[in-house]
């Protein structure tokens, strides 16, 4: 009775479309389950989200969970994700990403896992960091360190999505800084972010992370556009 009346006043709707949950779903329905846009790059070998970086910065390995396109269901996700506080979203899609990619031997070597950084302004205002609990689910699949007091951001940004690249690029450039890199030296990294637009962020996290030794870098985002 007391689970009737719950979803009587607060009703389960699925993250992407809104509508009604049944019993049997959890989070996402199963319509939508079945039309997200998997990439699969990981599996495939597929250096698409690598190609993004080709003579910007040294990238190991590189893949993206999702294909973003305006107005689609990952765009839904991820704005209830970032602007309605469903950090449920990143949580599952992590576990998802980090189930795939602990059988691919490119990732196994995987020493922390370090998100993208919100402005600490940003961060105060949300509320916690999109990104947080995808990369900490990351983490947990491959073994390794979750680490967010090493990459800071240091100046506040506009919102990425879909201005004009040169535009991006200026935005993120230089506006990010390390410390602690003693966590760090010797490690191989996995950058961890929502959305692969341009590739100015992660370029730009990235520059500021080969500060430390003898380190690598391969990335996993939820999205690419």
């Amino acid at each position: 009775m007391f689970k009737i009346l719950l979803n009587l006043f607060f009703p389960k709707v699925c993250y992407a479309c809104s509508h009604l949950l049944t019993d049997n779903e959890l989070h996402i329905c199963t319509t939508c389950r079945h039309n997200l846009p998997v990439t699969n790059y990981h599996f495939e070998n597929n250096n698409t989200v690598e190609k993004v970086f080709y003579g910007r910065v040294k990238i190991e390995h590189a893949t993206a969970l999702l294909k973003f396109e305006k107005k689609g269901i990952v765009q839904q996700l991820i704005h209830n994700l970032k602007y309605k506080g469903h950090e449920t979203i990143g949580k599952l899609l992590g576990e998802w990403l980090g189930n795939e990619l602990k059988t691919v031997d490119a990732y196994t070597t995987i020493d922390v896992v370090i998100p993208v950084p919100l402005h600490k302004n940003k961060l105060r205002k949300r509320g916690f960091n999109q990104v947080a609990k995808f990369g900490i689910e990351i983490a947990k699949s491959l073994n390794a360190e979750y680490i967010d007091s090493v990459l800071i951001k240091t100046t506040a940004t506009k919102t990425q999505v879909f201005k004009k690249r040169i535009a991006r690029w200026n935005d993120v450039n230089e506006i990010f800084s390390v410390i602690n890199t003693n966590l760090i030296e010797g490690k191989h990294i996995l950058l961890v972010d929502d959305i692969i637009t341009s590739g100015a962020t992660i370029e730009a996290c990235s520059n500021m992370l080969n500060k430390a030794d003898n380190i690598k870098i391969s990335v996993a985002t939820m999205a690419i556009a």
